[in-house]
């Protein structure tokens, strides 16, 4: 248990939501791996100095994650679920990077949106603010279980139909295939942490202080030229990434 961070009051985040932290940052690090057991309530009561009532809600929102599991008689048992690692190359690909650590995956269309690209998105994509993009949202599983969300821009005089295409083939690359893009790399990516909003924690079933990485990436032709920008987010519990050159 020693090395966990201590929780701070008046910090505008709730208590039991730093302590879930805390303790999901604790079984990452292999805090409690030799009784494969979370510490009773009380224990972790006197750690973070809070009362046992904050403990329980931290506890019953990392089982509502499926990271722990309350079993009776002999205490909270942290549920043995391998991350998924994801390696991130020239040519990062979510189904090949997943590769046969699913058995199952899927790709599903939450959204698609012709919009005026935003200051951010003309400046990741080399177009011109105000210029049309076509906006996709998208939601990724393996095995059954939501693994990450992701928002994409993509130039629509070039790719006018990729939405379309996405939903028939579940896959950004046979989509770009299909509109006449053979390959593409990945130029930039950007990878940051932060708790879970309240549409990423529905959609990817996640509990009010759930931790995602993020990765904002662009892809660009052979050519060197913008085709996609894209904010994912992962689910850190589920998910690693690889650096690979």
């Amino acid at each position: 248990m020693a090395g966990l961070k201590q929780v701070q009051r008046q910090t505008g985040v709730a208590l039991w939501r730093q302590i879930a932290d805390r303790i999901r940052e604790g079984i990452s690090a292999g805090a409690y791996d030799e009784t494969g057991m979370v510490p009773p309530e009380t224990v972790l009561a006197l750690q973070f100095g809070v009362n046992r009532h904050t403990v329980r809600s931290a506890l019953a929102a990392l089982a509502q994650e499926g990271i722990v599991r309350a079993v009776q008689g002999r205490g909270t048992l942290i549920e043995r679920k391998e991350r998924l690692n994801f390696p991130i190359t020239r040519r990062t690909r979510f189904t090949a990077g997943i590769g046969d650590q699913a058995r199952e995956m899927r790709s599903l269309l939450l959204d698609e949106t012709e919009e005026e690209a935003s200051a951010e998105v003309a400046r990741w994509l080399g177009l011109k603010q105000g210029e049309q993009v076509i906006r996709l949202e998208t939601l990724r599983h393996a095995d059954r279980r939501p693994v990450s969300k992701a928002t994409s821009w993509f130039p629509a005089a070039r790719f006018t139909g990729i939405g379309e295409a996405y939903r028939k083939h579940e896959s950004i690359t046979k989509a770009f295939a299909e509109l006449g893009l053979s390959d593409y790399v990945r130029a930039t990516t950007e990878v940051t942490a932060a708790h879970a909003g309240t549409s990423d924690l529905a959609d990817l079933g996640l509990t009010p202080g759930a931790i995602l990485l993020i990765a904002k990436a662009m892809n660009t032709d052979l050519d060197g030229m913008p085709v996609q920008y894209s904010i994912s987010r992962f689910a850190a519990d589920r998910v690693q990434f690889t650096i690979e050159s």
